[in-house]
């Protein structure tokens, strides 16, 4: 009885110090910055990754996921719903924007001829915190997951990027239309005149045993991680909607799994098991 209610305390201390850590804006921005490089997201289809705000994606057969986190087909079934939380005070959520989600396929693939493109959508705002395609224009409409059996580990990474006021859309990506298509994303950012995303996540989708070629990716290390970079790095690139800079970026891939949950876990299990021993 008695050993029971300390352990209790302790796992409840457990479950709201894992949160507090998990969505700290301060350590998210370099954490997100170092998945997409470790993933090979950048250079790989993004030159750079910079982002301003760290995104929360919710799916409705996974919840909120992690960067890198391994995700079945029915798990992504459906479109997730998507919110933002602003790296700083200085960052703002006002304007209109790009939303897309690309397949940058394995880690290492020849992509020259460009990603898949499984959803993209013009118009995207923000209210609150909550990114709304109520009122954009579907360009693409959301096409889950689907890569081929023994492809290998396949990156699904979604993107926010600011629109500038004069926004145009690219020659063929005016009209509503269904389907995965190849798309070039740098090229497609520069064409659109979109400043560099804003915010952004990625999963991986694998069936099957892979039978090709992947090349070796990086695993995050949270002790490495300072928050004063990210705060750094995200005053210096925030972004306002209507700002109408153009910039093409790139993103890198890395293993599924938070890794600054998996540290504040292991220091708060030392914890319960402090707790226990005091009552033996």
């Amino acid at each position: 009885m008695y050993m029971l209610f300390p352990t209790a305390v302790a796992l409840s201390f457990l479950g709201s110090f894992v949160y507090a850590q998990s969505n700290d804006t301060a350590l998210g921005i370099p954490a997100i910055e170092a998945h997409f490089k470790g993933a090979l997201i950048v250079p790989q289809i993004l030159p750079t990754f910079t982002p301003s705000a760290i995104m929360n994606v919710n799916y409705t057969g996974a919840g909120i996921i992690t960067p890198g986190q391994n995700l079945t087909k029915a798990q992504v079934a459906t479109a997730p719903q998507i919110t933002v939380t602003p790296a700083n005070s200085s960052v703002t959520l006002t304007g209109n924007y790009t939303l897309l989600m690309v397949d940058a396929l394995v880690p290492g693939a020849n992509e020259t001829a460009g990603q898949h493109l499984h959803w993209l959508v013009n118009g995207v705002t923000i209210s609150g915190t909550e990114v709304s395609t109520t009122k954009g224009v579907a360009i693409r409409a959301y096409a889950a997951p689907n890569p081929g059996a023994g492809s290998g580990p396949h990156r699904y990474v979604i993107l926010l990027l600011p629109q500038p006021s004069n926004f145009v859309p690219p020659t063929n990506f005016t009209a509503p239309s269904t389907g995965v298509t190849t798309f070039q994303l740098s090229q497609y950012i520069t064409a659109a005149h979109l400043s560099e995303p804003f915010a952004g996540m990625y999963f991986v989708v694998e069936v099957g045993t892979t039978t090709v070629s992947v090349a070796p990716t990086s695993p995050v290390v949270s002790s490495t991680l300072k928050p004063e970079a990210a705060t750094s790095a995200a005053s210096a690139a925030s972004h306002s909607a209507s700002s109408g800079q153009s910039k093409s970026s790139s993103v890198s891939i890395h293993n599924p799994g938070n890794s600054l949950v998996a540290l504040t876990a292991a220091a708060a299990s030392a914890l319960v098991a402090s707790f226990v021993c005091l009552c033996l």
